[in-house]
């Protein structure tokens, strides 16, 4: 949407001088020569900036602007003058005006000053947007504004209320270990232990010990008595990610643990009764691997009591923002700063991407350039070359191959955007020149 922008000034000359050279840049303009008239106009309206002389008969812009703001507190005035000092500059910040130009100013000037001050008022929206978000995605950090991703919150809560196993399933990195966690939090073993172990990290001599425990001395490293992580989380919810990556030897015994709820410490004789409920994440086809005789059928007809497949990122861009601002919010009190948000030309970079690696590729990107950063909000300079390397090209490669397989116009058009863009380094103006298009229509076109 256009900014509306009010031009006040007594020389009808420069009022249209200004709507001109405004409206050419893609502001919605109108102007005003009455400054009286021109505080009516403002209260009653909805403008983005009000641009102000301050020497006018009757009303002097800095007047004006205190009869605006006791109406419209939050109203951006830019003022403008002749009698330009830094006294008086001085004063009207003071006042409350978001910048201060002098006469005689090139366009370019002005026009700055214009985006800068919409840029820091679309900053400031971003902090309340960012802290409201951020409360409202709760401790569970789930972002669902999807209808995808809603469903699988939807089936989560659901599932937390039983106490039957879950699988998990989608590709690395799209949130399973996040959705384990909703699903413990939302169940009745919330107060009890939340114990997730990955699979595939363990060494495959060590994890028998590592899930069932060992006694002292049942082989040469085992100095002492230690507990399993079906122990540990007795009463709770045990999460095995990369179930898939179990080896099959050890697969008998998980088996017999979901099945019985007993389990044997390496080294002892006795069986230990535990209450556990499993919750399972693969990337992997079960079903295959079942076939391939790489995973038991009986271990995974246990396991795959509820299942709920998670989407790629890619397949629900509605959430970017949303995984940004829980993003951000979590790496300020990481890094100990304030981060207030990202520019306009960052969030739409963002929104374009594909994300083959989910939401852990996005949370690398962002801590990355959060890392290495100098501003409280994320800029684009700080995201360029962060993860644009790793972007795959279009899946319909070749243009020939786009035309054979009757892709749509605009997927060809924005995958052609989104090439020039990288080409560019992320640099918005050079890739808007390239693209025989202004910045305003970039940005849109990107930003979706």
């Amino acid at each position: 949407m256009k900014a509306r922008i009010l031009v006040v000034d007594d020389h009808a000359e420069t009022v249209a001088w200004l709507a001109e050279e405004l409206e050419r840049e893609g502001y919605s303009v109108e102007g005003c020569l009455r400054p009286d008239e021109a505080v009516t106009r403002i209260v009653e309206g909805d403008f983005d900036l009000v641009v102000s002389d301050i020497e006018m008969p009757g009303l002097r812009g800095l007047d004006l602007m205190a009869q605006v703001h006791r109406e419209r507190p939050g109203q951006l005035v830019l003022l403008v003058t002749a009698f330009g000092s830094v006294d008086l500059a001085v004063q009207a910040v003071r006042a409350g005006a978001c910048d201060f130009v002098t006469k005689p100013f090139a366009i370019e000037v002005l026009l700055l000053a214009i985006e800068r001050a919409l840029r820091e008022r679309r900053m400031r929206r971003e902090i309340v947007r960012l802290r409201r978000n951020a409360a409202r995605e709760g401790a569970e950090g789930l972002v669902a504004h999807s209808p995808a991703m809603r469903r699988v919150v939807e089936r989560a809560d659901r599932a937390a209320r039983a106490d039957s196993a879950v699988l998990l399933t989608g590709e690395t990195g799209v949130g399973k270990g996040t959705v384990a966690r909703f699903i413990h939090a939302r169940s009745p073993r919330a107060a009890a232990p939340f114990v997730q172990v990955n699979c595939s990290a363990i060494p495959t001599n060590l994890l028998e010990s590592e899930l069932f425990g060992v006694r002292r001395g049942a082989f040469t490293d085992a100095r002492e008595d230690r507990e399993g992580l079906f122990v540990r989380a007795n009463g709770g919810t045990l999460f095995l990610d990369e179930i898939g990556e179990l080896p099959l030897d050890a697969q008998p015994k998980l088996l017999h643990a979901v099945e019985s709820g007993r389990v044997r410490a390496v080294g002892s004789g006795t069986e230990r009764t535990v209450d556990v409920r499993i919750v399972a994440a693969t990337n992997r086809d079960l079903a295959s691997a079942v076939k391939e005789r790489m995973f038991r059928s009986d271990l995974l007809f246990r396991l795959d009591v509820i299942r709920i497949e998670i989407p790629p990122l890619r397949e629900r861009p509605e959430d970017v923002d949303g995984l940004v601002d829980a993003l951000l919010h979590q790496l300020g009190a990481r890094f100990g700063r304030a981060i207030t948000g990202l520019t306009d030309d960052a969030v739409a970079w963002l929104r374009t991407q594909p994300w083959p690696g989910n939401v852990r590729e996005l949370a690398n990107v962002l801590e990355r350039a959060v890392a290495l950063g100098e501003h409280d909000a994320v800029t684009l300079d700080d995201l360029a070359g962060v993860g644009a390397a790793a972007e795959p090209g279009p899946a319909w490669g070749t243009l020939d191959e786009a035309v054979a397989s009757g892709r749509p116009l605009e997927e060809i058009e924005m995958a052609y955007i989104r090439r020039v863009v990288d080409a560019c380094g992320g640099n918005m103006s050079e890739a808007a020149r390239r693209l025989g298009i202004d910045r305003r229509t970039l940005y849109r076109r990107v930003g979706g």
